[in-house]
């Protein structure tokens, strides 16, 4: 049985603008930052969820080979890698705050059935959903 998510693994371009958006803009908190045989990876959490780390990594050897790699960089830079959301309490005050700090997003916050969310990209082109859920109590209108 799956209990849950262990790590959530996000292609980046760079280590070091990755470090600076989830960590100083974001306000993620560094688990681990580690080469190990030519291998960097960079685990970082949101404040309140410790439980589910984030591996920022950049595409290539030893983990991919080269043609992979572009590949993958090209989805990222195109946001054709979704990610997924993180979530909020408060998704207006969270858009605000990141709005402030530099965070370009690409929707506003919006009512759907599911909660109120919004949508930023990274730096490299990640897309991201911020999600204020609430809870769903039928199938979704239409």
């Amino acid at each position: 049985m799956i209990t849950g998510f262990a790590l959530i693994c996000v292609n980046v371009l760079d280590m070091d603008v990755a470090r600076d958006f989830y960590v100083d803009t974001l306000g993620f908190e560094v688990d681990v930052d580690v080469v190990q045989d030519g291998f960097h990876w960079f685990v970082v959490h949101a404040p309140q969820q410790p439980e589910v780390p984030l591996m920022l990594v950049v595409p290539g050897a030893p983990a991919v080979d080269e043609e992979i790699a572009e590949r993958i960089r090209s989805l990222v830079a195109t946001g054709h890698a979704s990610v997924g959301a993180f979530a909020t309490r408060d998704c207006w005050a969270t858009y605000r705050e990141l709005s402030a700090r530099g965070v370009e997003f690409v929707e506003p916050p919006e009512e759907r059935f599911y909660g109120i969310d919004a949508a930023f990209r990274d730096p490299f082109g990640n897309h991201w959903r911020l999600t204020q859920r609430k809870p769903l109590t039928g199938p979704p209108p239409g």
